[in-house]
């Protein structure tokens, strides 16, 4: 089973096989204040967590989903116009869920009660730095390629 490592400092997701062989390289945006786990800050939470659900198997590029469901609504940058402040999380996602008790799971630090997501963007979003409120965002084609490696359980590792 694969596995992924995301580096906030580098801002990239590593795909990586079971001989310890890089697979593919991405580039991300994790959050703009940083990493942290405590529900209500906005900061990318690290440690050790796994793929909780894939959602959106099948849906067309720039699919916006709001509370993990599809709207019905493709992004454009008509839409952006009409929603400028809406936190776009497109075409798939891969929701976390932490696995070391007290730090990422559980409690007031619980990665997926938080709903971080690893999710597409707007392709107009630049990658390789800061930007989103938690969650680990790719680009369009990217999270596709990477939603069809992987499967539920699957390593996401995030460091620092």
């Amino acid at each position: 089973m694969p596995r992924i490592n995301i580096n906030i400092s580098s801002q990239e997701l590593v795909i990586i096989d079971d001989n310890n062989s890089v697979i593919q390289r991405y580039p991300v945006s994790t959050s703009k204040h940083g990493a942290g786990e405590l529900n209500g800050s906005y900061c990318t939470p690290r440690g050790r967590h796994i793929v909780r659900a894939k959602i959106g198997a099948g849906q067309p590029t720039n699919t916006v989903f709001v509370g993990r469901r599809p709207t019905g609504e493709m992004y454009s940058p008509e839409l952006l116009d009409k929603y400028p402040d809406r936190d776009w999380i497109l075409t798939r996602i891969l929701w976390l869920s932490g696995c070391e008790i007290g730090f990422n799971r559980l409690g007031q630090v619980d990665t997926m009660r938080r709903y971080i997501y690893i999710h597409g963007s707007p392709d107009s979003v630049e990658m390789g730095q800061p930007a989103s409120i938690g969650c680990i965002r790719m680009k369009n084609k990217d999270i596709i390629e990477l939603f069809d490696q992987v499967t539920p359980g699957t390593p996401v590792n995030i460091t620092i």
